[in-house]
């Protein structure tokens, strides 16, 4: 029997939720970058989010695949350029400089696992599902957008340790940290309002001063 195909109503809601599924994931990098290292006691970082939409004078309906609207966070590393080894950067640094600075490399990487987290903890409430961090693990992230994320955490704890186990054992620590981060309510609650501000935007840039007075004024 031929299947059936799907409806033009059924094609519109699985776009949706790609579009919101992205911007979920972006306001996590966003909110951790701003939210998470000011808790953190680290300096503020410059960052925007880029964001593409969907021309709206399409002749016919498009596949999520083929139009799908995209949003990206641009900048927002407290780490520039990742050195060689971290001894390399740091040879010439006293004790706190080096303290700080790692600090700042695993801000960044925490920063980066929150955005699939995010996406993930979405979908998992969206279809009633659990979430927990042995459902959803480190590797389970390239399902929800984080093949980006995953290889640049891994670019940073190449420069970052040189043992293999110990680097597992780093970014184990530092996943179960962005776990914590987005099941923190009120760093969630953060995440859904500037979501929802992406995909109610005009714009194709927004700003990083935007997204802090949006989440300032929400939340202080």
């Amino acid at each position: 029997m031929k299947r059936s195909e799907p409806s033009h109503a059924a094609n519109q809601v699985n776009y949706q939720e790609l579009i919101r599924q992205t911007a979920i994931h972006e306001a996590g990098h966003a909110v951790a970058i701003y939210l998470g290292n000011r808790q953190k006691l680290l300096p503020p970082v410059f960052f925007q989010i880029v964001v593409k939409k969907l021309a709206t004078d399409s002749p016919r309906y498009l596949s999520a695949f083929q139009a799908c609207g995209t949003a990206k966070v641009e900048g927002g590393r407290l780490i520039h350029t990742l050195p060689s080894t971290i001894e390399e950067a740091t040879h010439d640094f006293s004790p706190e400089q080096k303290q700080a600075y790692q600090q700042a490399f695993e801000a960044d990487i925490v920063n980066l696992l929150v955005g699939p987290l995010a996406e993930a903890r979405y979908i998992a409430w969206r279809d009633d599902e659990v979430i927990n961090a042995r459902l959803v693990n480190l590797n389970a992230l390239r399902y929800y957008g984080g093949t980006s994320d995953l290889d640049l955490a891994g670019e940073y704890l190449e420069c970052f340790i040189a043992g293999r186990e110990q680097r597992e054992n780093k970014i184990g620590g530092l996943f179960m940290e962005a776990f914590a981060f987005i099941n923190d309510a009120s760093n969630w609650r953060a995440i859904t309002v500037l979501a929802d501000y992406i995909l109610a935007s005009p714009k194709t840039i927004i700003e990083c001063e935007e997204v802090m007075a949006l989440l300032d004024g929400y939340f202080i």
